[in-house]
C-alpha cells in the first residue's frame, strides 16, 4: 500500500504586515512552503512586482514540477521554477538588481519508500521519527554573515560568500540543502515544514525541536499562537523582526489514499 501525507496547515500574517508574504500548498505527496522577503521600505529593487506575486508564481511552478511525471530531483524542479518566474518578468524588471523580490524554499516530497527534502534559506523541514528522535533540515548560512546592513546583505545575496535564496538566479537551487530519508530503515512519525516565523521558539527562544513538536501536536495554529506570545514577551536582543508572517505544516505519513 502506498504512503501518503495527511497535512494540517496554518498560515498567518504578521501583526506588523498588511499582506501575508508566505505561500503554502500541500498535496498527498508534497508540501511547498515559501517565505517571501519583505522589501526594505523606500529601497528601489528594479522590479514592478511585489513579493506575493513572486511567491505565488514560484509556488505554482514548483507544484507543476512536483506533479509532473518522472522522477526529477527537487533541485532541478526548483531551478526550473525560478527560471520560469524570471522569464515572466525579464522584459519589465531589472533582474540584475540584488534587491529583487526573493523567497526561502522548503519542499517535502514522498516518492515510494523515501521522503525527499529541500531547504533554501531560513525555512525548515523537521522529521520526527517513530522512536522520538529528531532530524532537523535547516540552512543556517543567514546566521553567519559579517554585515547585516542593507548594503552588506544585498552584496552577498546569492553568492558563495553569503547565502542563497530563490530570486533571479536559477542556479541558486543547486546550493540548497537536500537529501532523502529512507522510510524503510528510518520510520518517520511526522514532519514539520515551517517558515522562520513559526520556528522562532527553537531558533530564537532556546526551545528544543521536541518541545516544538509537543506544541505542534495541538495543531499548527497553536504553534503560531505560542510563538507570537514568546516573540512578544522576549526581552533579550535579537537580530531581525520581532514578528513575521508564520506558516506551519504538520504532516503525518499514512497508508493508502486520504479520503
Amino acid at each position: 500500500m502506498s504512503i501518503r501525507l495527511s497535512s494540517e496547515v496554518y498560515t498567518e500574517t504578521s501583526p506588523t504586515h498588511q499582506v501575508n508574504e508566505d505561500f503554502v500548498l500541500v498535496g498527498q505527496e508534497f508540501v511547498i512552503v515559501l517565505d517571501g522577503a519583505t522589501p526594505v521600505a523606500g529601497l528601489e529593487n528594479g522590479c514592478i512586482h511585489d513579493v506575493p506575486w513572486l511567491v505565488r508564481h514560484l509556488g505554482l511552478h514548483l507544484a507543476e514540477g512536483l506533479i509532473a511525471p518522472g522522477d526529477a530531483s527537487l533541485v532541478s524542479i526548483l531551478e526550473g521554477a525560478i527560471r520560469r518566474v524570471c522569464e515572466a518578468h525579464a522584459d519589465t524588471c531589472d533582474l540584475d538588481d540584488p534587491n529583487s523580490p526573493s523567497s526561502t524554499v522548503a519542499l517535502l516530497r514522498l516518492r515510494g519508500e523515501r521522503a525527499d527534502y529541500l531547504v533554501l534559506a531560513d525555512s525548515s523541514v523537521v522529521f520526527r521519527m517513530t522512536d522520538g528522535s529528531i532530524l532537523p533540515i535547516t540552512d543556517d548560512r543567514l546566521d553567519h554573515l559579517d554585515d547585516y546592513s542593507v548594503a552588506g546583505f544585498g552584496a552577498v545575496r546569492n553568492t558563495a560568500e553569503g547565502f542563497w535564496v530563490a530570486s533571479t538566479k536559477p542556479e541558486a537551487a543547486r546550493q540548497a540543502v537536500t537529501g532523502s530519508v529512507d522510510l524503510g530503515s528510518h520510520p518517520v512519525h511526522s514532519v514539520a515544514v515551517l517558515t522562520d516565523g513559526a520556528a522562532t521558539l527553537v531558533e530564537r527562544h532556546g526551545r528544543t525541536w521536541t518541545e516544538l513538536f509537543a506544541i505542534l501536536d495541538l495543531g499548527p495554529e497553536a504553534l503560531v499562537r505560542r510563538t507570537r506570545e514568546a516573540d512578544e514577551a522576549a526581552t533579550a536582543e535579537f537580530r531581525g523582526k520581532r514578528h513575521d508572517d508564520a506558516t506551519a505544516v504538520l504532516c503525518h505519513l499514512v497508508d493508502g489514499d486520504i479520503p
